[in-house]
C-alpha cells in the first residue's frame, strides 16, 4: 500500500513526490469471472506485483503472519457501467446527459445483498474474519495461511528497495461460483508501517516567505541594473495572481459558479481552513463566503502513519490552495472539502466514494498522485469503478499531472502520473501565465523552468540558461489504451511514443496556470520562526493550482448551461479542440526562437526575511523532454480556457 503527499510548490523547493494509485477496467483489469482460471477459479488480474520477482524472492511468508486486505465488489454489471459512463459523457450519444441519481446508479450497477452475502460466506469459510462491509468492499483480516486458501496463491517475502515485503507469488483468484462478484483485492502485498490514531492533527508546517521585489502584473517591475536575458531586461516574478486576474484570463465574464458545488479531496484537514479562507478573501478582494458555502466532510479520526504519511501538516497548504483558488475563480460556487483519513490509497479512495455515494458535488478537484511505475492494476480497477460511477451520475473528476515534467530526472525513467492517466478523469497540465495591466491576458507558455543564478560579479547569469528545475507532467501512458475522445486529436507521434503499435492514453487533456513563478497568492496559518502561529500569504504554484483553477472554470461553464452538469468533461473538451474556446498554448508565444524569462529573489532562509537574498533568472517554456507546440501537445493538452470557453457551454 502506497502513501500520498500533496503536490505543492512553494516556489523554492520541489514538492515531495506523491503517491496514489488509480485504476481502470480500461487498463485491462477484469472483474473475477471474466477469466476463469484452473479448477473453477476466476483470476484477479494485477494482484501479483511486478516487483515480486524470482530474483527478489526471499522465501515463504510465515503461515501465522497477519494480513489485512480489502475485497472490492464488482457490482451487478461492471461492463455495463463502463458502457453507460461513455454514453452519458459523449455529446454525440443519444444518451448524452441522461444521468442517474446516486440511488439509481447503486440500484443499477451496485453490488447486491446476495453478492455481499456470497462473498462473505466464501471469505469466512476460508478462515478469514470480515471486519467491515459497505457497498464497495469487504475488509478482511487473518493469517497468511487463510489468505492463501481464500485466494489460491502463496505469500512469499520479497526484497524491494532495501526492505522486505510479502506478496502473492502468483496471481490471486476467487471461486468461479461467485459469478464475477469480486472486482479485485488489495492488501495482499504490504509495506511495514507504524500507524497511530490522531484525533488532533499536528500544527501547521513552518512558514514560507517570498522575497521581493515583485511585479503586481506581468512586466510591471523591472530592475534595469541586472544583466539582460534573451536580449532584454526580464521583469520580476509577480507577487501572486489573485482571483480577479485569473477570472479575467480565463473568460469568467459575469459567471460566478452560482448553483454549482465543487468538491475537493485531499488527506487530513487544515484546522484553520475556514478562518484562513475568510481572511484571504477579505484581504484580496474575493467575495465573502456565505454561511455554509464552505463545508467539510471528515472522518471521525485520522491515521498518522510515520512510515508512509510522515507529514500530515504538509497537506494543509494543499487544502488552502485548492479552496482559495476555487473560490477565487468561482466565488458563488459551494465548496465541499472531503478529507481522507490518511494519505494512503484506501483512505483517499474512501473520500472519493463519499463524493459519489452521496453525490456531494458535480465537479471534483484532486491534486495528488504518483508515477505510473508505482500504480497497481488491482487498485486501478477500484478507482476506475469510482470514476465511472461518478460519470453516470454526472460527476467529473479532475487530477493534476505532476510537477516534474516527464519524471526522468527524478526517477530515471520517462513516465506519466497516476491517477491522471486514467481514461475516466480529466488530466490537468500546467502553464506559465502572463496577465498584464488592467487584467489583460497576454500569453501562456507550457510550464517548464530553467534556472541560473546571478554571478558573483553581478554582470551575468552564471551557467545561463541553467538546469531544469520543474515543469508540468505529461506524456504517454504505457498501460492505458487511447480513449475514444483522443482519436483524431492526439498525434501518432505522441500516442505511440513508447514504441507501441497501438495508440495509448496521452496527457494532459487541458491546462491552466501552474508555474510558481507566475503562481497564485494564497493565505494560511503557518508556524513562524519563533514557533508562534500566524496567518501569512505567499505565492504558490504547481499543477496542484491548475486542477482547482480548471474546476472553478468548469463551475462557471456549468452555470452557463443553466446548472446542467457537465459530468465527465473530456469528450466535450476535445470537441472544442481547435476552436476559439481554447488558447493553443505554445512554448514561444512571442515568436519562434524568442525565449522568455523572469527574475526571482529568494531568502536563503525561507522563514527569515532578514536573511540574505539570492537572485536568479528563470527561463519559461522548457519542460524536460516535453514541448508545448501548435495543436495538441504533451504539456498543455488541447490548451487552456480562452475568453469564450465558458460561454461555449451555453449552446451545447
Amino acid at each position: 500500500m502506497r502513501s500520498s503527499r500533496p503536490r505543492l510548490r512553494t516556489g523554492v523547493a520541489v514538492a515531495a513526490t506523491l503517491s496514489m494509485v488509480t485504476g481502470a477496467l480500461a487498463l485491462g483489469v477484469q472483474a473475477a469471472g471474466a477469466d476463469t482460471g484452473p479448477a473453477g477459479r476466476s483470476v484477479l488480474h494485477g494482484t501479483k506485483p511486478l516487483w515480486a520477482t524470482a530474483k527478489a524472492d526471499k522465501g515463504s511468508t510465515a503461515a501465522s503472519n497477519k494480513v489485512s486486505a480489502r475485497v472490492y465488489l464488482a457490482g451487478r454489471d461492471a461492463a455495463g457501467l463502463a458502457a453507460y459512463a461513455k454514453e452519458v459523457s459523449d455529446p454525440s450519444s443519444a444518451h448524452y446527459g441522461a444521468y442517474l441519481s446516486a440511488r439509481q446508479a447503486k440500484a443499477r450497477f451496485g453490488a447486491t445483498k446476495q453478492q455481499i452475502s456470497d462473498v462473505t460466506a466464501w471469505l469466512t469459510g476460508a478462515g478469514l474474519k470480515v471486519t467491515g462491509t459497505n457497498a464497495h468492499y469487504l475488509s478482511v483480516s487473518g493469517d497468511a495461511r487463510a489468505v492463501e486458501k481464500a485466494f489460491s496463491t502463496t505469500l512469499h517475502n520479497y526484497a524491494k528497495g532495501g526492505r522486505t515485503y510479502h506478496a502473492p507469488d502468483s496471481t490471486a483468484s476467487v471461486p468461479a461460483s461467485l459469478h464475477g462478484a469480486v472486482l479485485t483485492v488489495t492488501g495482499l502485498d504490504n509495506a511495514p508501517k507504524a500507524a497511530q490514531h490522531a484525533d488532533t492533527l499536528p500544527p501547521p508546517d513552518a512558514a514560507f516567505l517570498n522575497a521581493g521585489p515583485f511585479s503586481t502584473y506581468y512586466g510591471s517591475k523591472v530592475n534595469k541594473k541586472l544583466p539582460n536575458a534573451y536580449g532584454s531586461k526580464a521583469p520580476y516574478t509577480i507577487k501572486g495572481y489573485t482571483g480577479k486576474q485569473l477570472r479575467a484570463a480565463y473568460g469568467a465574464k459575469n459567471f460566478t459558479g452560482k448553483g454549482v458545488t465543487v468538491a475537493i479531496t485531499d488527506a487530513y484537514a487544515s484546522p484553520t481552513i475556514e478562518k484562513d479562507a475568510a481572511t484571504y478573501a477579505k484581504r484580496n478582494g474575493d467575495k465573502k463566503y456565505r454561511p455554509g458555502q464552505l463545508s467539510q466532510v471528515l472522518p471521525d479520526d485520522f491515521t498518522v502513519d510515520d512510515g508512509n504519511c510522515p507529514d500530515p501538516a504538509g497537506w494543509y497548504g494543499e487544502e488552502s490552495l485548492d479552496v482559495e483558488s476555487v473560490h477565487a475563480v468561482a466565488p458563488d460556487a459551494d465548496i465541499t472539502y472531503v478529507g481522507g483519513k490518511s494519505c494512503l490509497d484506501d483512505d483517499l479512495l474512501d473520500a472519493l466514494n463519499k463524493v459519489v455515494d452521496s453525490h456531494l458535488a458535480d465537479i471534483v478537484s484532486n491534486s495528488w498522485g504518483d508515477i505510473e511505475a508505482d500504480q497497481t492494476p488491482a487498485s486501478q480497477a477500484a478507482y476506475d469503478q469510482v470514476f465511472q460511477t461518478g460519470a453516470v451520475e454526472g460527476i467529473g473528476f479532475y487530477f493534476s499531472t505532476g510537477d516534474d515534467g516527464d519524471f526522468k530526472a527524478a526517477t530515471g525513467t520517462k513516465q506519466v502520473d497516476t491517477p491522471a492517466n486514467s481514461a475516466w478523469v480529466t488530466a490537468v497540465g500546467g502553464t506559465s501565465l502572463a496577465v498584464g495591466k488592467n487584467d489583460t491576458y497576454k500569453w501562456e507558455t507550457g510550464w517548464g523552468t530553467l534556472q541560473a543564478s546571478l554571478s558573483a560579479s553581478g554582470k551575468d547569469w552564471a551557467g545561463f540558461p541553467g538546469a531544469f528545475t520543474s515543469g508540468a507532467g505529461g506524456g504517454t501512458s504505457t498501460t492505458v489504451p487511447q480513449p475514444f475522445y483522443q482519436k483524431g486529436v492526439v498525434p501518432t507521434s505522441l500516442s505511440e511514443a513508447n514504441g507501441t503499435t497501438s495508440p495509448m492514453r496521452t496527457m494532459p487533456d487541458i491546462s491552466a496556470v501552474a508555474d510558481p513563478n507566475t503562481g497564485f497568492l494564497i493565505g494560511m496559518t503557518q508556524t513562524q520562526k519563533n514557533g508562534k502561529l500566524k496567518y501569512s500569504e505567499y505565492r504558490l504554484g504547481g499543477t496542484s493550482l491548475a486542477s482547482p483553477v480548471i474546476a472553478g472554470v468548469q463551475a462557471l461553464a456549468q452555470q452557463a448551461r443553466h446548472g446542467v452538469p457537465i459530468g465527465f468533461a473530456n469528450p466535450g473538451i476535445y470537441q472544442r479542440y481547435g476552436t476559439p474556446a481554447l488558447h493553443d498554448v505554445t512554448d514561444h508565444p512571442l515568436g519562434a526562437g524568442q525565449d522568455i524569462a523572469v527574475v526571482r529573489n529568494d531568502y536563503t532562509d525561507t522563514q527569515d526575511p532578514t536573511s540574505p537574498v539570492k537572485t536568479s533568472i528563470r527561463t519559461l517554456g522548457h519542460d524536460s523532454s516535453l514541448s508545448a507546440t501548435v495543436g495538441y501537445d504533451d504539456v498543455t493538452g488541447v490548451g487552456s480556457p480562452a475568453d469564450s470557453y465558458v460561454q461555449s457551454y451555453k449552446t451545447r
